[in-house]
Order: structure tokens, then sequence, then C-alpha cells
């Protein structure tokens, strides 16, 4: 990537402009243990930063401008490429756990003492995985199309986004298309707005995530898939769970699971919405995560 800036540990630089946005914040690197870390931070530099935790394949221009600067208008916003992702450096972990640890280590070296997490598909995952290794780093949890170690379905990740991805090439969409959004014609509708809208940043784009990478990941679901499930009643942490009601890749009775199995958990799902059901109803989802994020 191109014309990055350089952040030290320990530094948080302020971006707090408002004519800043998904489309233009600058990208910086951070060392984690060696390894420089590719992220983007901008919003208010007061408060509990809210860290985004990403999908499978995705790269920081994979997060829906809309729904990152919704948040951003009012928190401060901090999202990173995993190792290996990106540009960032190293290689991607195998295993949720240590991608689990890759992230602690990154919001560590970003000197944030508490954070906020948002967590979508994958990134569920991973923000699981910190809430049970670093419970005091993290106030609220947002979950998004996902779902708990073990959860139905999920095994089926790796089938359905092959299948997804063909059918996608072949009819010149792009995967995301048919992997998050419904078939109908609404939702039809709905993904092609969503992919122009990750095309908004036209300069010092993320670098793109390569097959190895995307293999790499997909082993990590699988096995998060066959894990025995973990005891979610131990996480007292304030948690919104949001899904659409038709998510195919990470089945939306995982998403009902969470919220019964979280103690203080809230449940929104959104209709006629799929895996990315959070981008499709944007509107509705930044105003429900305002609302809890809230202090």
């Amino acid at each position: 990537m191109s014309s990055n800036e350089h952040a030290t540990n320990h530094t948080r630089p302020s971006t707090g402009d408002p004519k800043v946005l998904w489309a233009n914040v600058p990208t910086r690197t951070v060392s984690v243990g060696g390894t420089d870390f590719a992220y983007r931070a901008y919003g208010p530099d007061r408060g509990v930063p809210v860290v985004f935790l990403h999908h499978l394949t995705a790269n920081l221009d994979n997060w829906d401008p809309r729904v990152i600067d919704g948040i951003a208008a009012h928190h401060r916003v901090v999202a990173f490429d995993n190792r290996g992702v990106g540009a960032s450096g190293g290689t991607t972990p195998d295993t949720i756990e240590a991608m689990a640890a890759d992230a602690i280590a990154f919001i560590d070296a970003m000197g944030l003492e508490k954070v906020d997490l948002l967590g979508f598909s994958m990134g569920g995952f991973i923000a699981q995985v910190i809430l049970a290794l670093r419970p005091e780093l993290v106030g609220k949890v947002i979950l998004t199309g996902t779902g708990p170690a073990g959860g139905v379905g999920i095994d089926k990740v790796t089938r359905v986004s092959y299948t997804d991805s063909i059918k996608a090439v072949l009819t010149g969409k792009d995967p995301k298309q048919n992997l998050f959004f419904t078939r109908t014609e609404n939702g039809k509708a709905r993904s092609r707005e969503f992919i122009a809208r990750l095309k908004e940043r036209t300069e010092n784009r993320d670098d793109a995530v390569s097959v190895k990478v995307f293999r790499t990941q997909l082993r990590a679901i699988h096995t998060w898939a066959l894990q025995t499930p973990a005891d979610l009643s131990t996480i007292t942490h304030p948690v919104l769970v949001a899904n659409g009601d038709d998510d195919r890749m990470v089945p939306t009775s995982n998403s009902h699971d969470l919220a019964r199995r979280l103690p203080n958990a809230t449940l929104r799902i959104y209709p006629d919405a799929g895996h990315g059901g959070i981008f499709q109803e944007h509107h509705q989802f930044v105003s429900a995560a305002l609302e809890f994020l809230a202090d």
C-alpha cells in the first residue's frame, strides 16, 4: 500500500475532523511484536473506542462506509487488517484463537486500555475469544452475522463460500452479492448499492486478500464450527446481536442461540436480509448500535 504513515506503539493519531470519512481516512501502521499491522482510526478522540473485527477474506476496504461512518460520527473507530491480511505483515493464523491473540496484541500496541468491539461474521468469533481471554479489556460487544463455537451450520461455510463465489464469477458479480444478501428483488437491489459503496474510496486502497489467506481462514472457521460449545453464561458484558433473517453463511439460528445463552444480550433481526443484514439495513443498524453504545 502506498503513502502509509507509520505510527509508533502507544500512539493514537487524532483524526476527529468531521471532514474525514472512511473514503479518505489515512491508513497507518503500528508495530505489533515486530510485525506491521495496517489500520485506520478516526472519529472523536474521546470515550471508549470501537474496534472493528472483520469477516472472511476482508481487508479494510470491505467495511461498509455507511456503517463505519455512522458509528465514527459519535465514537472513535479503529479498524485493522489482522496478521497476513491486506497490508498487514506476517502470516495469516489458521485458528480463531490465534487471530484473537493478534487482535489483543494490536489493541495493546495502540495503547488502548478499554475498548468496545464490533465483530462481523468471523470477526464475531474473534470477539468471543477476546472476551474469554481478556474480559477486562472490553466494555460492550456487538456481534453481527455470527455464531458461537460449534454453532449449527457453520461447518458449511466452506461449501457455501466456494459455491457462491463460483456462481458470482460466472455471472459477473462480486461474491458478496450472493453470500451477504437475499435473492429477492429487494436483496438484489441492496446488494448492488452495497458494492457501489465499497468502491467510494478511490485512492490508497488496501491490498487484495490472496487465495492462500482465504483458504487459511476457512480452515480456522471450520475448526471453530467443530469445537465444543463454550459456556457463554459467564460473559456478563452487554451484547447486541444483529443479523438478517435469512443468513446462509452463519445460519440465523445461531444469532438466536447467542442471544439466549448470553445473559445480557439484545437481539435485532432484519427481515428479508441475509448475512450482511447490517449493511443492507444500515440505517436501522447504525441507529441501534449508537443507542447500544451510548453511555
